[in-house]
């Protein structure tokens, strides 16, 4: 494979290395009729760059193109220079929407389709909205690129007479489901809405958030809808950007042939900047359904690409980021808050400048004496300022990121696609770098001069319902009764439509190219006398190196009754050796661009590195350090301790996590496997440092370890580099029992109280089967992928296309090596509860009794057969492959062996799996929602109703 970079030199980042291939350019006079090129990459260009070509169509629709032949794959990116700040007062939520809008077909593309025939291609898709731009994104073999273009072409010039007011009235139902799941019924999802409504004028841009008032949305028509695609979506708002296995002359040719015809639209010109002002700082309360105090304070700054930017970029850096920043050592380290940060918030016509703070669950901790702490940390800062060598620790880790950012065809892209629409310059990762290079001691301090001390501020207080005399300081601001404009309905026959001729038949979809092969990774293997198993992949287009290091100490080998050990055991790791502390630690590890993480799971404890190939060496002498020498100072015990029961009581808050703890114990019983894997308060509290030691000292041993490798060094170099962990010695750890369960019993409701919940999640489970790649599991989730597998699936087409009663329905198996669970889940509106489950018992019990239809099956076989071109095209994704592997003994051409499933099972076997694990009788009901108002409709439903206490 090409290295992305083909540099050798010492230092691959900074200026003096060449890292730019040598780009193939159509002669100017092969360019297809109507395609001008605007500029290309230069070669010659010092620094790290992404290869690409700029062009023009007569339209006025910019192309880049970046050819990437590193994988069979491409990425395909439409991005429209419209975001939410260009709403009309009373008319918010119309970006966001149209989003939403942009996927349920065009003139030549039936309703539903779109999703469904990128899936059927083997690809992924999506679309995001902003404030400032809206996005739709594929990645797909590379052999179906011409079909997507014809798909974004499509829905680019042939959307209007495809939008119904059935299809608005359904998409509206679902953005209000998406705002209820996300904003309403989230702990602190507010915030931000509250945040803005303060820090901005009435009328500002920024002033409403993406996702819109609900009553804006209740009072608008189709026809707004369509007045807004038809100022915004046209070719000259927007930037068409491809990368990955392409042939620069007929990706030309088919941009030009679907996106030509393509007319103009109105004429856009950039925003004015709009930066937030303020007179008098304002405090603002939000009562909200949480049990732990936060405190945020904004400071309007400047704007995107402001010459100050990267100055107040990096002033958050230091006040909140990491370990050695101020706000860490002044309020973590002392226990004074549970969590804080500072970030600086940075959009095209407006940034802000936050930090926060969030209190203990007690209480009794007022917000006054926490944003006290607060100011005394940045006035600190203000004393003390930041040293030169924090920011190259700074400047190290960015230079370091710029690089893994590159890994994936769609990460580069991404970055193409933006820097274009907001800078008309589509590569800027050398010019982004040089400006952070830049900073100074003195300009960073300036920036707090200028922005934050003694400016005035937007305080909220976020405090539990009824707490409000836990807040800052009395509310001296409450948004106002917004004023809105009279509505006056758009008249059909008001709207230009800008009709495209073409002289072929669009209505017939393009036909896939050649089928591409997956590149499998050529995979080594090393087994040392300790114990350690090794299997890794050789990857050279980018200088990077990732390692994971998984050891037997993972919960399944906790006690009963000390569940959460294994977490703290991986957090107390994090605390420092006998021979550096955290805070050193830290610093080598950004100067070096390395990161370093311990993270405990159901089977293992995994250490995971990432680092610069050059600078590995330095990376695993302090992952040794780590590893072996950890502290285990007890003072850093009582925090740690601390901090895991306040996590376990902030996830413990989510609609998400009541229902996952919920399918565990209806599931699993009284058993283990039952457990929290984080542990509950109990369970915590009776957790010492005698305990951690004994579990690191049984647990944390070469014999048994597995590690994977993927990245830039042969495996010659891996045995030098792993020297350190081939001479480590230790005794095999203790071995866990499986547990007995016992049988599931009737089926019955399970319900779970969430007082005033706007949603309810809904649950069907049951038990399934252990881990098996290529046996009934496997064979499970290729007969559930109609039924809920996919987007079009009929569940989710059921409950949220039809129905609009959520934002997304879905259903899988989930295993382990020795158990499993098939769920169904949903998060719906309250007052859709019971019906929403009647939707998903009608539709497990046709399917397990009928079967899937022909046409379902090959839909099955296509896109799971061709989806394996987007498998293995990065390092994370290689690493999950190889995991696998090792994890399960599999073969290591089990990929394979699953491709041949896929393409030869029949229906028939497919069928009676969907009767035997489908079966809606034999599935347990979980409803996590408002008790009182829900138990009198759920006994509709003739079930036995349990009310689940939930084990915390």
């Amino acid at each position: 494979m090409r290295k992305l970079a083909l540099s050798t030199c010492a230092l691959m980042v900074l200026a003096g290395c060449s890292v730019a291939p040598t780009l193939k350019v159509p002669f100017l006079n092969s360019l297809p009729t109507g395609v001008t090129l605007i500029e290309e990459s230069n070669p010659e260009q010092l620094g790290l760059t992404i290869p690409y070509q700029k062009y023009q169509l007569e339209n006025g629709l910019t192309v880049i193109l970046s050819p990437d032949d590193s994988d069979p794959l491409v990425h395909v990116d439409v991005t429209y220079h419209v975001g939410s700040a260009r709403e009309e007062i009373g008319k918010s939520g119309f970006a966001h929407f149209f989003e939403h809008m942009m996927f349920q077909g065009s003139e030549n593309v039936a309703d539903e389709q779109h999703f469904k025939l990128i899936t059927e291609a083997g690809g992924t898709l999506n679309g995001t909205t902003n404030r400032d731009r809206t996005n739709y994104f594929e990645t797909v073999p590379a052999n179906q690129l011409e079909k997507m273009l014809w798909l974004e072409s499509d829905r680019m010039g042939f959307l209007l007479d495809a939008v119904s007011q059935r299809k608005f009235e359904n998409q509206r139902d679902t953005v209000k489901n998406e705002r209820a799941q996300n904003y309403d019924n989230r702990p602190y999802g507010l915030i931000w809405e509250r945040m803005s409504e303060a820090m901005y004028a009435e009328g500002h841009p920024y002033s409403w958030q993406t996702i819109g008032y609900v009553e804006d949305l209740d009072r608008v028509d189709v026809n707004d809808l369509k007045a807004f695609f038809l100022r915004w979506y046209g070719p000259n708002n927007a930037v068409l950007t491809i990368g990955g296995d392409i042939d620069v002359d007929e990706t030309l040719a088919w941009v030009e042939k679907y996106f030509g015809s393509i007319p103009r639209g109105p004429e856009v010109a950039a925003d004015q900047k709009q930066p937030a002002t303020l007179s008098e700082s304002k405090y603002i309360t939000l009562e909200d359904r949480i049990r732990q105090p936060m405190v945020l304070i904004g400071w309007p700054t400047t704007y995107m690409g402001e010459g100050q930017q990267a100055s107040l970029d990096t002033l958050a850096k230091v006040l909140g980021n990491g370990s050695n920043s101020y706000l860490y050592q002044d309020l973590i380290k002392t226990e004074q808050a549970v969590d804080v940060g500072a970030f600086h918030d940075c959009a095209e016509l407006a940034c802000n400048f936050y930090v926060y703070a969030m209190g203990d669950s007690s209480g009794t901790q007022s917000l006054a004496a926490l944003e006290q702490k607060l100011q005394q940390s940045i006035q600190r800062f203000a004393s003390e300022g930041v040293s030169s060598e924090r920011l190259e620790q700074i400047i190290g880790k960015a230079e370091a990121d710029a690089v893994f950012a590159l890994q994936s065809v769609k990460g580069k892209v991404s970055q193409l696609a933006a820097n274009e629409t907001f800078y008309g310059q589509p590569d800027r990762i050398e010019a982004t770098l040089q400006q952070l290079r830049a900073v100074t001691p003195a300009s960073v301090m300036q920036a707090y001069q200028a922005f934050v001390a003694n400016k005035p501020s937007v305080t909220l207080s976020v405090v539990p319902k009824g707490a409000a005399e836990l807040a800052v300081k009395p509310a001296t601001f409450v948004t106002p009764p917004r004023t809105l404009p009279n509505y006056e309905a758009v008249d059909e026959a008001d709207l230009s439509y800008r009709p495209a001729s073409d002289d072929f038949d669009r209505s017939l979809a393009p036909k896939a190219g050649a089928p591409v092969a997956a590149k499998m990774p050529q995979l080594y293997s090393l087994h040392f006398a300790n114990g350690t198993e090794v299997l890794g992949a050789e990857s050279d287009e980018t200088p990077t190196v990732m390692l994971q290091f998984a050891l037997p100490a993972g919960e399944r080998y906790v006690a009963p009754g000390k569940e959460g050990l294994a977490h703290l055991t991986a957090a107390m790791l994090s605390e420092g050796t006998s021979n550096q502390t955290m805070e050193q630690i830290q610093a080598k590890l950004d100067a070096l661009g390395s990161s370093l993480s311990i993270d405990a799971g159901t089977y293992t404890t995994t250490l995971s590195v990432t680092a610069l190939a050059r600078q590995l060496p330095q990376t695993l002498a302090i992952l040794d350090d780590v590893l072996r020498h950890p502290a285990f100072n007890p003072g850093d015990f009582a925090r740690v301790k601390k901090q895991a029961v306040e996590a376990l009581i902030y996830d413990h808050q989510q609609p998400s996590w009541l229902a996952q703890q919920a399918t565990r114990q209806v599931v699993y019983g009284d058993s283990l496997l039952a457990r929290s894997p984080e542990g509950t308060a109990q369970s915590l509290a009776s957790i010492t440092l005698e305990d951690v030691k004994a579990f690191y000292h049984q647990h944390y041993t070469p014999q048994g370890a597995q590690v994977v490798i993927v990245g830039d060094m042969t495996p010659r170099q891996v045995e030098t580099e792993l020297t350190f962990w081939r001479d480590w010695q230790g005794e095999a750890a203790p071995l866990y029992r499986s547990p007995v369960m016992a049988s599931e019993g009737e089926s019955t409701i399970y319900l779970v109280d969430k007082p005033n919940a706007p949603q309810s999640v809904i649950r069907m489970v049951r038990r399934g089967l252990p881990y098996d790649a290529v046996g009934e599991m496997f064979l499970g989730q290729l007969a559930n992928f109609n039924l809920a597998g996919n987007f079009n699936s009929r569940i989710n087409l059921n409950l949220r296309e039809d129905k609009g009663y959520t934002y997304g329905a879905s259903g899988y198996f989930t295993a382990s090596a020795e158990t499993g669970a098939v769920v169904f889940s949903a998060q719906v509106r309250a007052d859709a509860t019971i019906a929403a489950l009647q939707e998903l018992q009608h539709e497990l019990s046709q399917y397990s009794a009928e079967g899937m239809t022909d046409d379902e099956l090959q839909f099955m076989r296509q896109a799971i057969g061709q989806n394996d071109a987007l498998n293995y095209e990065t390092p994370s994704q290689k690493a999950r492959l190889i995991s696998n592997i090792l994890r399960y003994g599999l073969d290591k051409d089990y990929v394979a062996q699953r491709n041949a499933i896929v393409a030869n099972v029949e229906k028939s076997t497919l069928n009676q799996l969907a009767e035997k694990w489908f079966n809606p009788n034999d599935y347990q009901i979980i409803v996590v929602g408002d008790a009182k108002t829900l138990r009198p409709q759920l006994e509709k439903l003739a079930k036995p109703i349990a009310e689940l206490e939930i084990v915390r």
